[in-house]
């Protein structure tokens, strides 16, 4: 797989911040969660196909709700993108959700409980060597 040129890391970094905007201030669907964010963008070289990385701050019914909304609006944005960036081809949005936040949380609860018990042995084994002496 070629690696992405120095100008698609460009535009990529441009849309993901048109979409940003877009979606936090000019869509007013009530389905969209105020707090869905646009974690990452991969506009392809041709700038056919645009697939956005959402996360969604909430429960799974609230991320639904916010992708079923996106997926209506996506015309909409699209056409808004156009407006806002000037590209060639004004990109088809493929939206994606996208997990990563959550898993960092999950992963991040789980070292500080193992820390946590291990800190709790050393101590007991501490205490337990005093008891001896």
């Amino acid at each position: 797989m070629k690696k992405s040129s120095h100008k698609n890391q460009r535009i990529n970094g441009e849309v993901q911040r048109e979409l940003s905007r877009i979606i936090s201030m000019e869509i007013k669907d009530p389905r969209i969660n105020p707090m869905t964010s646009v974690t990452d963008v991969i506009v392809t070289p041709d700038l056919k196909f645009c697939k956005a990385f959402i996360s969604v701050l909430g429960d799974e019914e609230s991320a639904k709700a916010t992708f079923e909304g996106l997926n209506s609006a996506s015309g909409y944005i699209r056409r808004e993108l156009a407006r806002s960036i000037n590209l060639r081809n004004t990109p088809e949005l493929i939206f994606v959700m996208d997990n990563s936040i959550e898993y960092g949380i999950t992963m991040s609860k789980k070292i500080d409980e193992v820390i946590g018990k291990n800190d709790e042995a050393s101590s007991g084994d501490e205490l337990n060597g005093e008891e001896d002496e």
